[in-house]
């Protein structure tokens, strides 16, 4: 029937994941090991919520449904398994992390529920061999922030039947998402075009051919971006970035995808972008 979803880890996309499928009237589970990101995480998607319901994206009584429609967990068998149609992962982008969560939560599947990824650079041919259900484990990439961007990129692995396919583009229309297709490359579409220009952005940064704010006006005043890169970098995590790059650039093998020093210093330093108040810009001000 498709109205059960259970959303691995509530960072910041995670969080914003379960409030779309909550908000849509979709049963959304919301795990995560962390109970101090999961008192964060719904502390965010209650803000996110009544400001929706302000600008009048969201209509009251959808407001009023998420707390009957989320259900917090901070175990994996607090879960009701039976139930869940599509698993969505949103946790870290690192591979082994990934594939040690598949192994813990396979066991509680259904044989038809359908395991997705919301990894934004790595294969998914890869991940699913990892798991038991490679003809149900499928990429489904949403955008930062969630709620606002319509895009799912939905990358299908080499092992990826059509029904999978079918059914998470059912369930991203079912959350207000438009579904579009791509093939499993590294960085699929969107990150594969656009971490190139935000490591260019840092490039021009580092080398002094302008400074933050003068290249992000040029960009959005030049090219018609409602966002400059570096501004966006901040947005999406630095290190978020850093990762995608590297990806990038070890299964490609092309040097231009090298990861920008300036990039991998802030990282170093903490300057993760909004998400640490500080990373291109300085948000410590603004919280």
């Amino acid at each position: 029937m498709l109205d059960t979803v259970v959303v691995l880890g509530s960072g910041t996309m995670g969080r914003g994941i379960a409030q779309v499928a909550a908000t849509s009237g979709l049963t959304a589970f919301l795990y995560d090991s962390i109970p101090g990101q999961l008192r964060s995480a719904v502390a965010e998607i209650k803000k996110g919520v009544e400001k929706a319901v302000e600008k009048g994206a969201l209509k009251p009584d959808q407001a009023a449904g998420v707390s009957d429609h989320l259900v917090v967990c901070e175990a994996l068998d607090a879960v009701q398994w039976k139930r869940v149609d599509v698993v969505v992962e949103a946790i870290i982008e690192k591979v082994d992390a990934k594939t040690e969560l598949y192994r813990r939560v396979q066991p509680m599947l259904r044989p038809d529920t359908i395991l997705a990824t919301n990894t934004s650079s790595i294969s998914i041919t890869k991940l699913a061999a990892a798991t038991d259900r490679p003809a149900r484990f499928i990429g489904m990439h949403f955008f930062n922030p969630v709620p606002r961007m319509k895009l799912v990129e939905v990358i299908r692995g080499l092992a990826t039947d059509d029904v999978t396919c079918q059914t998470v583009e059912t369930l991203a229309g079912k959350m207000g998402k438009t579904p579009v297709r791509c093939n499993d490359m590294p960085g699929f579409v969107s990150n594969r075009v656009l971490m190139p220009m935000i490591n260019e952005a840092a490039f021009a940064l580092m080398e002094g051919v302008a400074p933050e704010k003068n290249i992000d006006d040029i960009m959005m005043l030049g090219c018609n971006f409602p966002m400059g890169p570096l501004a966006l970098a901040d947005l999406i995590g630095l290190d978020v970035c850093v990762d995608i790059l590297e990806v990038l650039h070890r299964d490609l093998g092309d040097p231009k995808f090298r990861p920008c020093p300036l990039l991998k210093k802030l990282v170093a330093a903490g300057r993760l972008g909004k998400k640490s108040g500080r990373g291109f810009y300085d948000y410590t001000a603004k919280t």
